[in-house]
Order: structure tokens, then sequence, then C-alpha cells
């Protein structure tokens, strides 16, 4: 009937390719040999099982009969009631009588002269008569069940391999780009990575190999799905542990990320042993580690800071590379009201564009990394700059009379212009009278046009 050799290839390749063992392939063999022998020659009500002998190629099916007695059935019903019960479905809680089949129960009286020792709730098996030859419904039943039980044990094997790494870093195979979503192929099975999971500005083409973190192994009834990243903070640590023995063995930490992806990150390592350096440990020999991660991350900027248990040298640290000259600490966070710290950085003033950077970035990603509320101050005028918390909303703000941060409004602005120069106070012509644009004598020059008249009439007046 089977051709053993083809089911011996089909195990291997199954088991080799997909992962999925001999014994699942075989159990679903077993039940789809049982579901078409039902379909063809069993009777409602029936539980029939196969068992698959894989060297004689030969099958067995037999039939269930569960042990009763009076007290767990149900009574009779009159004619035309079934129907009705059987649509409602309803049976009080913690019920556990059954009404009688003759096709799947047998009586505890009649159990006892085949088996002198049954018991109510046993099994009793039953031998079928053989049967190969199954009609084309019945087959196709078969089909179907085998193809349910390969995909569950497809879904069940890349749980058991994929469900303890969570959290890891995983290489795959850009598979296609559907909208806005990236399918990876992992081998197996086919990962997704969202719009907003990918790195601005990246592009990938179809077969590009490419490294994500696994965020979630997740069970639908659609089959397993696995959600990457490429933008989360840990995978930014997870690629310096793969750099950094120091990180492997535990003898550096990192204790925070602050992470905007494709632009610019900071990362707060904390070295166990104080004979390391846990910036070094990170940035490598000549920025070799350091320069690894950036170009995995399409050049994105990395800050690597000394995580401090002290707060005040945190935020200073955070700050960089901004010169900070003091931090004052305003109030303590409150983890109880769920309240944030806050706290002064007071800079100079040549230091206060590069302590808020472009956008606000840098100050933003401070607050984040430190889980603090920071103002910025400048030591001359003592007024706040910018202000930013650890959700990263940044408030910048400048004082009438300093020009701290201008250079920041210009690039910020498209419509920003320069200033005109300062006209000379003395002219040869004019003597020493100062010059003052609100003398009706005074005429404000805009364009060449007007420059060309305004001499034409002073020739003109000096004929």
């Amino acid at each position: 009937m089977f051709d053993l050799k083809v089911i011996n290839a089909v195990l291997q390749e199954m088991e080799e390719e997909r992962g999925i063992p001999r014994e699942k392939m075989i159990d679903a063999i077993e039940q789809s040999l049982a579901t078409a022998y039902k379909k063809e020659f069993g009777k409602r009500g029936q539980i029939i099982t196969a068992k698959f002998d894989l060297a004689a190629g030969t099958t067995n099916f037999n039939q269930i009969k569960i042990v009763v007695d009076e007290s767990m059935l149900k009574p009779e019903l009159a004619d035309g009631e079934e129907a009705e019960e059987e649509e409602e479905g309803a049976m009080p809680d913690g019920e556990k009588k059954v009404r009688f089949d003759e096709e799947k129960h047998i009586m505890l009286s009649t159990a006892r002269m085949i088996k002198k020792d049954a018991q109510t709730g046993e099994e009793l098996i039953f031998p079928l008569e053989p049967k190969d030859d199954f009609g084309r419904i019945a087959a196709q039943t078969a089909k179907q069940v085998i193809v349910q039980k390969i995909r569950e044990a497809e879904k069940d094997a890349a749980l058991a391999e994929f469900g303890q790494k969570a959290g890891d870093i995983v290489v795959g195979h850009v598979q296609r780009f559907e909208r806005g979503n990236l399918y990876v192929d992992l081998g197996r099975v086919t990962a997704i990575m969202p719009y907003d999971e990918q790195i601005p500005g990246e592009r990938y083409k179809p077969g590009e190999r490419v490294r994500a973190i696994l965020l979630a192994v997740e069970e639908t009834s659609r089959g397993i799905f696995l959600k990457l990243s490429r933008s989360h903070p840990d995978f930014l640590s997870g690629l310096f542990t793969i750099e950094a023995p120091e990180l492997q063995s535990g003898a550096v930490e990192v204790k925070a990320v602050a992470r905007e992806a494709g632009a610019r990150s900071k990362i707060a390592v904390y070295a166990h042993d104080q004979h390391i350096d846990p910036v070094g440990s990170l940035v490598g020999q000549r920025g070799v580690r350091v320069s690894t991660v950036m170009s995995e991350l399409g050049g994105e900027k990395i800050d690597i800071i000394e995580w401090s248990a002290d707060q005040a040298e945190f935020i200073e640290d955070a700050l960089s590379p901004a010169e900070v000259m003091s931090v004052k600490i305003v109030t303590e966070p409150n983890e109880e009201a769920g309240e944030r710290g806050h706290a002064v950085a007071e800079v100079a003033s040549d230091q206060q564009s590069l302590a808020i950077g472009r956008g606000g970035q840098n100050v933003r990603l401070a607050a984040k990394l430190t889980g603090w509320k920071i103002d910025i101050v400048s030591a001359e005028n003592k007024e706040a700059l910018a202000e930013a918390d650890a959700t990263g909303a940044v408030d910048i703000e400048a004082s009438e009379d300093t020009e701290i941060g201008s250079d920041e409004d210009v690039l910020e602005n498209e419509d920003a212009t320069t200033t005109a120069p300062a006209l000379p106070e003395e002219d040869e012509e004019m003597g020493d009278r100062d010059i003052n644009p609100d003398d009706e004598e005074f005429d404000e020059v805009d364009t060449p046009e007007e420059a060309e008249a305004l001499v034409a009439e002073e020739e003109e007046a000096k004929d």
C-alpha cells in the first residue's frame, strides 16, 4: 500500500529542513488514516485510531469505547427533544453525565464480560477490519489532516527554536518589502520588521543579509509571528555585546540607552571591576569596536558615557560633548508618585549651543538617558535656554539680551537672513557728521537700480 522508501525520504527531509520530528510526522499519518477510515467505512460517533507500522508498511485500525455505568448517563429523551437539546448544548456546571452512544460507550456490566477488572472511564480497544481502498473524498480528507498537522508541527518547531531567542540578535535575508513592512527570511520561518522598527533612510534589496533584534515571538491563529527591529535601543546594546567581550562576560554592564535611530544615540556603561575602563571597552583599540557598530547602523553617531551613581555627575556626563560647569538638583525623583527628578545644568556661553544640540537633540537624549528633567542655563545671564524631560519633549527659549543659540535659530529657520554691515561714521564728502537713517537726507538703497538712479541725480546736481 505504501512505498516505504518514499515515506522515509520525506520524513528525513521534513526533519532536516523544517525541523519536524519523525514521531510527529508518523502521528500525522496515523491520524489522517484514521480520519479517512471513519469517513469511508465508519459510523457517526465512533472513535477510530490507526497504528502505522513503518517497518512493514501496514496499518492496524481500532475502535475505542469508553466504559460507563448508569450513574454517568443522562436520562433518555422523548422523540423530538434530542435535536432541541443538541442545539442548546446547555449542561449544569460540574455535571459530567453523558448521553449513551453505543458506538463510543459500553456499559460496565458488558465490559466486565470482556475484561474482568474493567473500571468506569476506562477505554477498551476493539480491532477493526483492515482497509486500503479509500475513496477520493476520504483520501482528500486524509491529505487535509496531514497538511494541518504539518503546519502545527512547523509552528511548534519554530516556537521551540525562536521562543528562547526573544531579545537576541538574529540574521536573515530580505525577502520582500510590502506596504512599508519588511519581510525577512530566517530559514524555517518568515519574520516581519514593521516600518516604525526600521532605521529611517535605510534601503533593502531582496536577498540582502540583514541583522535585527527579535522583539517578540507570538503564536496566532495564522501561525507564528516574529517581530524584528533595528531601531530599538536593545539592538544597539546587542551589537556592542557582540563586539565587546567585557559585556559578554558581565564585567561591563549597559545601564541605559537613549536612541534616535539613524541620527544619534547615547549609551551609559558601568564596570564592576575598577581596573576596567567601561568606555574604552566599547570604543576598542583605535575605535575599531564602536566603528563597527556605527557601520552596521549606517553611520549613526554614538556617545559612550560612563554611568555614575551620583546623579549630578551622571547628568553632567550625559550632556557631553558639552562641558558643564555645574549641575544643581532642584527636586529628587519620586517613584511612588511617578515624578521624575529635576536638575539645572549651568554651562558657559560658548557651550550652550553644543549642550542643546541641533533641534534640542543633545539635551533630549540626555534627559532620556538619565530619566531626569534637565534645564540648560547660561552662566552669564542665568536664563534657561532649553528644557528637556525624560519623555523627549524639548522646549527651547532664548532671552532677548543674549545671542546664545542664534546659530541654531539661523540653521533651523529657512527664512533667516544675515544682518547688514554698519555704515562707516565718516565719509570724505560728508565730513565728520554721523549718519542717521532716520534723517530726511538719508535714503535707504535696497536695489542696484535705485543706487544707479541716486548716482545719476548727484551728477546732475553737480552739473
